[in-house]
C-alpha cells in the first residue's frame, strides 16, 4: 500500500466521482481507476460502489476513509516536522531604509512561526551598500534597486514602487500643487531634500530631471531615512520618495501632504538579489521564498501603498 493510493481514495470520495478526482489529480481515469484496484486486491475488499452518478463508499471503503485521512494528516505533519527540524543555521538579508519600514517586521515575524531554528541576521543600509555587501558575501539576500552588479547574482523582480512628492503637512508651501500629482517640470523652485549621489534613488532622479531639461533645487542631501523624513517634517525641505518612507509613521496622512509624480521614472523597480542558488544554504533558500511570500501579501493587501507586483517575482 503506498501513500499516493490513500491520498487517490480520499479525492475520489470527497468529490464523489472517480472523473472529477482525475481532474482535481491531474491523472487520467483509466490510470486512477487502475489504482483503486490495486487497493482493493491488495485490502482483499470493495471499497468503492460504481454507479452512474459516480463513486460512494462501501461500508468497508467509509471505515478505511476515515481511517486514511487520519494516516494523510499524520503524513503531512511529519512532513512539515521534518523540513523544520533540518532547517536550522542562519541567514542575512540586506533591506534598504524605506523597504525595511514595511517588510522589515512582516519577514521577522514570518521567519520566526515558519522556521524558529534558523537565526536571522538584518542589515538595514542604503541600497549601494548593500550591494557592495552582497559583492563581498556579507550578505544572502538583499532587496535592491539597482541590479547592475549583479555578475553573480541570482536576480528575482519583485515590485515596482510608485515615487511622490513629500512635504510636511504643518509648514507652508512654496507654491500649492495640483490634488495628488505633480510634474517634475513644476519641480524647479521646489526645495528638496535627497539622498547623495551614489544612493539608488539619487541617480535615478538625477537621470529623471536630466530628462525633464529641469535643474532641481537642492536644500539638503541627506543619506539617513531618519534624519531626512525629520528635516522635511521641520518643514526643512521636500523629498522624493517611496509612500514606504513615511510607512514608519502611524499619523503619517496627518504628519506629510504626498503628491505621486506623473512622468519621469515615476517608479522604482526593487529586485530580490541573492548569492547563485549554489551558494545559498538549505536556510538561505527557505528566506528567500518567505521574503517573496511576504512582500505579496503585503502588495495584494494594499499595506504597502504604491507598490505593484512585477509578473515574473517569485517565491
Amino acid at each position: 500500500m503506498e501513500l499516493r493510493q490513500l491520498r487517490y481514495f480520499v479525492s475520489i470520495v470527497e468529490l464523489g466521482s472517480m472523473g472529477r478526482a482525475a481532474l482535481d489529480l491531474n491523472m487520467v481515469q483509466s490510470a486512477l481507476s487502475q489504482q483503486i484496484s490495486r487497493l482493493e486486491g491488495e485490502l482483499s475488499t470493495r471499497l468503492l460502489q460504481r454507479t452512474a452518478k459516480g463513486a460512494v463508499p462501501t461500508e468497508a471503503g467509509l471505515a478505511f476513509f476515515r481511517e486514511a485521512q487520519l494516516a494523510l494528516r499524520h503524513a503531512d505533519q511529519a512532513a512539515r516536522a521534518a523540513q523544520q527540524a533540518r532547517l536550522t543555521g542562519s541567514v542575512s538579508v540586506g533591506l534598504s531604509p524605506t523597504t525595511a519600514s514595511v517588510l522589515g517586521v512582516p519577514l521577522m515575524r514570518a521567519m520566526h512561526e515558519r522556521y524558529p531554528d534558523v537565526r536571522l541576521h538584518m542589515v538595514g543600509s542604503l541600497s549601494g551598500h548593500l550591494s557592495t555587501m552582497l559583492n563581498a558575501r556579507q550578505l544572502d539576500l538583499a532587496v535592491l534597486f539597482d541590479t547592475q552588479p549583479a555578475r553573480r547574482w541570482s536576480v528575482l523582480p519583485l515590485l515596482e514602487e510608485r515615487l511622490f512628492l513629500i512635504r510636511s503637512a504643518h509648514h507652508p508651501a512654496q507654491q500649492p500643487l495640483p490634488a495628488g500629482k505633480v510634474a517634475l517640470a513644476q519641480l524647479g523652485d521646489e526645495p528638496l531634500i535627497l539622498p547623495t549621489g551614489p544612493h539608488g534613488l539619487r541617480s535615478r532622479l538625477d537621470a529623471a530631471f536630466a530628462q525633464a531639461r529641469v535643474a532641481p533645487r537642492m536644500a539638503m542631501e541627506i543619506d539617513s531615512l531618519a534624519l531626512l523624513m525629520d528635516a522635511v517634517d521641520m518643514g526643512l525641505g521636500s523629498t522624493i520618495q517611496p509612500w514606504a518612507a513615511v510607512g514608519r509613521y502611524p499619523d503619517a496622512a496627518q504628519r506629510f501632504a504626498l503628491a505621486e509624480i506623473t512622468d519621469g521614472p515615476a517608479y522604482r523597480p526593487a529586485a530580490l538579489c541573492s548569492l547563485s542558488d549554489d551558494e545559498l544554504s538549505p536556510a538561505a533558500l527557505a528566506a528567500r521564498v518567505v521574503l517573496g511570500d511576504c512582500v505579496r501579501e503585503l502588495v495584494q493587501s494594499g499595506r504597502w501603498v504604491g507598490a505593484s507586483l512585477v509578473v515574473a517575482a517569485d517565491g
